[in-house]
């Protein structure tokens, strides 16, 4: 079976990897010149875990993270310190923060080599599974060499907020820009977090920590904006705004490189996609439900389609090994995306709301929404907020 995966990110790099071992002849397409990680940092929940120990991942990403995330102090925090809202220990389960470019390496070293092929943009992809590319040093460019065409039994787009490739299963569908943009940034050395991570909430304004497991820290700031909003220096503009704000987050931002820090605005989709397939195509990560990152699901949510896909997948690409078609086991290709298409998109899309709605409270700029938020934070017991978090890390794979 040929499966071609558009997009070398998490969600596509880690279906790759699921559906190769489960025998399928899988092709990335990366439009990219290489496959590289931006400075930042990655949350994986339990319901993260669970999908790379189904993707047989779970040992090599516990060799790059470990259990310290768990142990921190979590919750909010006013630009004081004080804390507004304390999470119970247990309501963060398995916790683990990873370094994007580390995963990005385990996802890499456990594929075939030339599985991936970089400078090869997507331009259109057909339903009959036909993907149209352009491939050149500069995929992006009109110089490139003329576009080629190749025919898969499988096309799973995997090209992010702005996916070509969802243009084939519902059009005219884009981003929305949620009103805030976001620095991220790593440390370049270990910062000493006094046993406290999570957020610390203002007016508009908003600080998040995590610790990686070799003592570096990475870290978010997030501030209204419009979204084309410039700055000269990046850098600077992030050590002004949260200014005064409690320790260490003047640290961390003065001990991250300039280069290291990068500012995105946040969008999600501006529709619900009907459907996350169609024909021969199928849509998986943000290119199906991107989302604002409030609830740090939009990893777990690849991570849980791409398992979801494996699973689904797996007994058909064993019994159309040695074809050279899919003559006989077409119907079943059919079946298993629509349970994908039903297992997923509720789940992913009601996350999805739930971090928009999330993210517009934790940005309210008035004095008198925000001390508000705080007072109800507050207030919510403890074990309310232990059970909503639980409901959306409670994951596990599908059964064939």
């Amino acid at each position: 079976m040929r499966i071609a995966i558009v997009g070398a990110g998490i969600g596509g790099l880690s279906a790759a990897v699921g559906l190769q071992r489960a025998g399928a002849n899988v092709t990335v397409f990366e439009k990219a010149a290489e496959v590289r990680a931006g400075g930042s940092g990655l949350s994986v929940f339990a319901n993260g875990l669970r999908a790379l120990e189904a993707l047989g991942l779970g040992p090599q990403f516990a060799a790059i993270t470990d259990k310290q995330a768990e142990s921190f102090a979590a919750g909010q925090r006013r630009p004081d310190g004080r804390w507004i809202a304390r999470l119970p220990t247990d309501s963060v389960g398995e916790l683990r923060i990873v370094d994007r470019a580390d995963l990005h390496r385990v996802l890499l070293d456990a594929l075939d080599e030339a599985t991936v092929r970089t400078n090869a943009l997507v331009t259109s992809a057909s339903i009959d599974g036909t993907v149209t590319i352009r491939s050149g040093r500069d995929a992006e460019s009109e110089e490139s060499p003329p576009d080629s065409s190749e025919r898969f039994d499988l096309v799973i787009g995997a090209d992010g907020l702005n996916s070509q490739v969802r243009e084939t299963v519902t059009s005219g569908i884009g981003p929305r820009y949620s009103g805030y943009s976001c620095w991220r940034g790593i440390t370049e050395r270990p910062v000493d977090l006094g046993g406290a991570a999570g957020e610390t909430v203002g007016r508009g304004l908003r600080f998040g920590i995590a610790p990686l497991n070799d003592g570096r820290v990475y870290w978010f700031a997030v501030a209204n904006m419009p979204q084309h909003a410039s700055f000269a220096d990046e850098k600077a503009t992030a050590r002004d705004l949260f200014s005064g704000w409690h320790a260490p987050i003047a640290e961390l931002i003065a001990t991250t490189p300039n280069d290291r820090i990068r500012r995105t605005p946040i969008s999600d989709l501006a529709t619900p996609l009907a459907t996350y397939y169609r024909g021969r195509v199928v849509l998986l990560g943000d290119a199906a439900h991107a989302m604002t990152p409030n609830l740090g699901q939009g990893g777990g949510q690849a991570l849980e389609d791409a398992a979801t896909l494996t699973a689904l997948l797996a007994p058909v690409i064993a019994e159309s090994s040695g074809r050279t078609a899919l003559a006989g086991p077409a119907a079943n290709v059919d079946v298993s995306l629509r349970r994908y298409d039903q297992l997923r998109r509720k789940r992913s899309q009601s996350i999805a709301a739930k971090s928009r709605t999330l993210g517009a409270v934790f940005q309210f700029q008035s004095p008198l929404l925000a001390g508000i938020r705080d007072a109800i934070f507050t207030a919510v017991p403890s074990k309310f907020t232990a059970a909503q978090a639980a409901s959306v890390q409670r994951w596990q794979p599908p059964s064939a």
